[in-house]
């Protein structure tokens, strides 16, 4: 399979809303954020950005929400995440319509590559890609197409999904993957994510994996607010930490 090539320019129809004046102050650094609108397809899609007040330049994270939207709890992520030194792109892919292609969801993310490539508080050389249950499988789908993606964090995620399944891409794939899953995943049973590994080492493909004994799918968040427990904050820091060793 060909794989994507990237070049890292502003497209005329970007728009970039500027940071909010205040910053908030979280564990780690200073940070600023504002709602800001990622222009793909002629389309604006409503996202969240997130980056360190100051500095930089730092990675460049684009985070894909989950099936139920960009609810609360992935605001607070994306802040917690910018905190500790990313700029984290958190992506309404369902701005306009609930179940997109992923052809539509593809150019997206491309688009959202740019907008990031954009900032001079980004290094455009050190960019992630993380995403939770649909948002997981489009990190194991496009991690392997897109190579602007130096590493990519794929929580509850469906390899075996979609028109596409992940996993018919296994041989592409180039980037480390850390994947994030829990032992009581009804939607995405565990079984799978082991048989996906168990093809990623036969094929020498680096990953890592984490699993949470008596997690269910979609376990981060809560009534849409991020958890703020032992297993949470532990599976929060190992993509930051992963992201940290990986992107440099």
């Amino acid at each position: 399979m060909m794989k994507t090539r990237l070049l890292l320019i502003v497209p005329l129809f970007l728009t970039l809303f500027p940071l909010a004046a205040s910053a908030q102050e979280a564990e780690g650094m200073a940070i600023e954020s504002a709602d800001v609108e990622v222009m793909s397809g002629g389309q604006a899609y409503l996202s969240y950005l997130a980056a360190p007040a100051e500095g930089g330049p730092y990675p460049g994270i684009v985070l894909i929400h989950s099936f139920n939207g960009l609810e609360e709890g992935y605001r607070t992520m994306t802040d917690a995440v910018a905190a500790e030194g990313f700029v984290v792109l958190a992506v309404g892919w369902q701005t306009f319509e609930r179940s997109p292609s992923d052809a539509t969801v593809t150019q997206l993310v491309q688009d959202s590559i740019a907008f990031l490539g954009a900032r001079d508080d980004v290094d455009a050389e050190r960019l992630g890609l993380t995403g939770f249950c649909a948002g997981g499988r489009y990190t194991m789908l496009l991690l392997p197409q897109l190579e602007a993606f130096g590493a990519g964090v794929a929580w509850y995620g469906f390899p075996y999904g979609g028109d596409t399944q992940p996993a018919t891409l296994v041989a592409d794939l180039d980037a480390p993957m850390l994947m994030i899953h829990g032992t009581a995943d009804d939607p995405s049973p565990i079984a799978d994510i082991y048989r996906y590994a168990t093809a990623l080492d036969e094929a020498g493909k680096y990953f890592e994996l984490k699993v949470y004994f008596g997690e269910p799918h979609g376990f981060m968040l809560a009534d849409g607010q991020l958890r703020d427990d032992e297993v949470a904050q532990d599976a929060l820091e190992q993509m930051v930490t992963f992201f940290r060793r990986k992107l440099g």
